[in-house]
């Protein structure tokens, strides 16, 4: 079980950067768009500008990794409530089963055998 545990961290570790760096493309692309485009043919801006357009990318850049951090995190625990769950419901069925064996005195219970 931790191979598999393993291997889905692996699996939503890609997923999640894969998401990061659509983000970071789709936020570039905006951000470009937002250009004037009485500017995009000259090569030289202004020096105030160029480090506010890096101000603001890099702010995006955070914004998204902030997220990433709260979403790795919100699936973690999703998968150790998923584990807890799973562990109940085995021993649920396991003192089912138990019960069920002493109500009819280690008679064979018609069903019994389907699980």
């Amino acid at each position: 079980m931790d191979r598999d545990s393993h291997s889905e961290d692996a699996l939503s570790t890609m997923v999640l950067e894969n998401i990061k760096n659509k983000l970071i493309h789709a936020f570039r692309a905006t951000g470009e768009s937002r250009e004037n485009p009485q500017d995009s043919g000259s090569t030289v801006r202004p020096v105030s500008i160029g480090r506010s357009y890096q101000a603001n990318e890099e702010l995006r850049r955070a914004q998204i990794d902030g997220a990433i951090t709260w979403l790795r995190s919100e699936l973690l625990e999703m998968r150790s409530q998923d584990l807890q769950l799973a562990q109940t419901l085995l021993g649920l069925n396991t003192e089912i089963q138990r019960l069920r064996r002493e109500s009819f005195g280690g008679v064979e219970v018609e069903g019994d055998d389907q699980q």
